[in-house]
């Protein structure tokens, strides 16, 4: 069934609106369109008789929206914005497809990315974009084709298949360490612990796996892991990280554990694809690549330098 042409306005139209509603006046949206704040004005004016509902009330030169055209304003948004990544797509692919990966940051460069060059060579004509997602999100609204995600695999709506465990080392600066001798776990109780925001239960974790009850204290917080490990390189904590993505830390010295064997984290990592995007080639060709390296996550040559 075709959709009546009224309801499908042109880009033009579109945008004009969304960047009024998301700029807060028609001279903002003007300038983030490079366009006169006249055309502005004209376009909403359009779209408004196109679709024969108000959508802004007047008020002297200003509008403002409605409650109805903010709502519209979001379903248009999230439509711009899946046009411009199918353009995007478009424009970057070499022949053999496109894969839009959303990634975890510190994953992704430390151990995905040197990686990355063996799929790409074993697969020319693939292109991958990637972009860093912290949480679970939706794939629809947001246009990934896939995730690498840290947890369980109770994304709803999709697939998964697991990568790995990690474990997880308690490290800290030698010259920390130096100045604050641990001489057993419950010593890293009166330590700056610190924190991953999304790990809020990682210390407390480490602790009973050593036999400590009670409530770690909070130390720094963090949003990622790499300014965590360097954080804990400058000497302002304890940083509970996991072994792979510390390695090379750990290995040239400027990171020590600061007490005890690594401890397995309270999840793992899986890559994550909805359903519908199953058997998509460039998906397919990917997670096979990705779950054999996944079975040496620990490869000496990949180590980060």
């Amino acid at each position: 069934m075709a959709i009546p042409r009224r309801l499908l306005p042109s880009i033009s139209l579109l945008t004009a609106f969304e960047a009024v509603c998301r700029t807060g006046s028609t001279l903002a949206a003007a300038r983030d369109l490079d366009l006169t704040q006249g055309a502005v004005s004209r376009l909403v004016q359009n779209l408004e008789a196109q679709l024969g509902v108000p959508l802004f009330l007047r008020e002297g030169r200003r509008l403002r929206p409605t409650d109805r055209a903010l709502a519209y304003a979001r379903d248009v948004g999230k439509a711009l914005d899946l046009i411009s990544r199918g353009s995007m797509r478009l424009r970057s692919d070499t022949g053999g497809g496109t894969l839009s990966l959303a990634i975890l940051p510190t994953f992704g460069t430390r151990w995905l990315a040197p990686r990355l060059a063996r799929f790409l060579s074993a697969h020319p004509g693939i292109t991958i974009n990637l972009g860093t997602r912290l949480r679970a999100f939706d794939f629809e609204e947001e246009g990934f084709d896939a995730a690498i995600h840290f947890g369980t695999d109770s994304w709803p709506g999709t697939g998964a298949v697991k990568l790995f465990d990690e474990r997880l080392v308690a490290t800290c600066s030698p010259d920390f360490l130096s100045r604050h001798p641990v001489t057993g776990p419950a010593d890293l109780m009166r330590l700056p612990l610190l924190q991953l925001e999304t790990r809020p239960n990682a210390w407390a974790g480490w602790f009973r796996e050593h036999g400590v009850e009670g409530a770690p204290p909070q130390g720094m917080l963090f949003d990622q892991f790499a300014p965590m490990i360097q954080a804990a390189i400058h000497g302002l904590g304890v940083a509970l990280l996991p072994e792979f993505l510390a390695k090379a830390e750990l290995l040239d010295g400027r990171l020590v554990a600061a007490w005890g064997a690594p401890v397995p984290g309270e999840g793992s990592y899986y890559l994550v694809w909805p359903r519908v995007g199953e058997w998509y080639p460039p998906l397919k060709a990917f997670r096979d690549w990705l779950v054999a390296e996944a079975a040496d996550p620990d490869g000496e040559d990949m180590l980060p330098r």
